[in-house]
């Protein structure tokens, strides 16, 4: 069964995740775990790795849970990037892989080491960084987000943002920019 929680109702059942309550966790899987397991999905491209993988992911958040802070995080963000890490973690140890990929796609996963994104929340520098994400026009900090958060490629945020390729690779460019200038500032 899958439903939709608020942001709020998310954040509050993963407080109660991390305080033991299983109910809780069950929400947060129900609500969850179809957007987690395209977050797998995307990196790992096998839907029985993929699976393995969330189930490693939910294993972590249901010990990880009272580690979360929601005036620090959405929860959601913390969540896929708990799978992210999972699935780069996977993709890196080597798993055989059923998929007609090459295995050079694997160059253009991110490093399995700490998300910039959580370094990040652990700072004052997360504050920062939202604000001059908040500066930038809408769709720039969108996709800027969601390349950073989701690890989409060039081609699958273009895809998604029904915009050609090099128009993609510009707007993130030049986001990227106006962000150092902010950063710097």
């Amino acid at each position: 069964m899958s439903f939709t929680l608020t942001r709020e109702q998310l954040a509050d059942a993963l407080v109660q995740t991390g305080a033991g309550d299983r109910a809780a966790f069950r929400r947060v899987y129900d609500a969850t775990s179809a957007k987690l397991m395209g977050v797998c999905l995307r990196i790992l491209h096998d839907r029985a790795l993929a699976e393995d993988v969330l189930q490693d992911a939910y294993v972590s958040i249901w010990n990880r849970a009272s580690t979360f802070d929601p005036g620090r995080a959405s929860p959601i963000t913390w969540l896929a990037t708990i799978a992210r890490n999972r699935s780069i973690d996977r993709l890196r140890s080597g798993a055989r892989m059923r998929s007609d990929r090459p295995l050079d796609a694997a160059a253009e996963v991110a490093d399995g080491g700490e998300l910039a994104s959580i370094t990040l929340e652990k700072t004052d520098d997360a504050r920062r960084l939202n604000g001059c994400l908040d500066a930038l026009e809408d769709k720039t900090a969108r996709v800027i987000r969601t390349a950073f958060f989701e690890g989409l490629t060039y081609e699958a945020l273009a895809e998604r943002e029904g915009a050609p390729l090099g128009t993609m690779k510009s707007w993130i460019r030049r986001g990227l920019l106006r962000l150092r200038t902010c950063l710097e500032q």
